[in-house]
């Protein structure tokens, strides 16, 4: 049964690579700094519900590598239903201003969840990470884009091309502006491609993520920052993410990082 449920994974993983050949690939692949100790997560709501991304993420690398936990040094600065430019990012990544005495090591930007939907958006978008990135690399830091999820039913604006669009847009800007992107939003189409009964999205307003959906944010930012599989890690969000939806978050996780950026 293992080898079987091993061959159809190989199947699926491939089938994403063949997918991901016919879209602009991402230029940045790795990070400098592959195993980053002060982190910074600026966004809105999409960070912050679910137990919160740097939390879940920062647990994470623990359960790995637990030599780092007293290292660690994750922030999160977050306004509910704010753009990129809501934030004073110059303020927010000056050393010692928000508790953290050195300059941070790794930036990730999420923005607003329509970015990429909209000619507006995108270009309020496009401005602020622009300046953010100016202003996080002259401090020597790294800087990694937030790719959303799609919206899903009930939401508005719920459409399956959103996922190409959201792909598009923040791998042609993440490769102007010299960052990595990271690939949340295809982990959570392929998710449901895999397991279309998985609730990853609130019901009420398939916009923001579950406690499930915040775990595969994290599996999926984790396998792309610190270039590590999150398949067996120990963090089960405290037996809020049951063990074989953990398991199938992981491998989801990992496949999409491998197939976005082809290691």
């Amino acid at each position: 049964m293992k080898i079987f449920y091993a061959k159809i994974r190989l199947i699926l993983i491939s089938l994403l690579f063949a997918s991901a050949a016919w879209a602009e690939a991402p230029i940045v692949k790795t990070l400098p700094d592959s195993n980053p100790e002060r982190v910074l997560l600026i966004g809105n709501s999409y960070l912050y519900y679910g137990d919160s991304l740097h939390n879940t993420l920062r647990r994470m690398v623990v359960a790995d590598q637990p030599a780092l936990e007293k290292k660690l040094q994750y922030k999160s600065a977050t306004i509910g239903g704010a753009s990129l430019d809501h934030h004073n990012i110059d303020w927010l990544t000056t050393p010692g201003r928000i508790g953290v005495k050195e300059a941070f090591q790794l930036v990730i930007l999420q923005g607003h969840s329509g970015a990429a939907l909209s000619a507006k958006q995108a270009d309020i978008h496009t401005k602020a990470s622009k300046e953010a990135v100016r202003s996080i690399k002259s401090r020597g830091g790294q800087v990694a884009l937030y790719m959303p999820h799609a919206y899903v039913p009930p939401h508005k604006q719920a459409n399956p091309e959103n996922v190409k669009k959201n792909r598009e847009f923040y791998v042609k800007l993440g490769n102007e502006l010299g960052a990595m992107v990271l690939p949340v939003g295809l982990a959570f189409d392929e998710a449901y491609k895999r397991y279309p009964g998985i609730k990853l999205h609130k019901s009420y307003d398939g916009s923001h993520p579950t406690r499930a959906g915040t775990y595969l944010a994290a599996a999926t930012c984790y396998a792309a920052l610190y270039g590590k599989s999150p398949v067996g890690n120990a963090f089960d969000a405290f037996g809020e993410v049951d063990p074989i939806t953990m398991r199938m978050l992981q491998e989801v996780a990992q496949d999409t990082v491998q197939a976005f950026f082809g290691h």
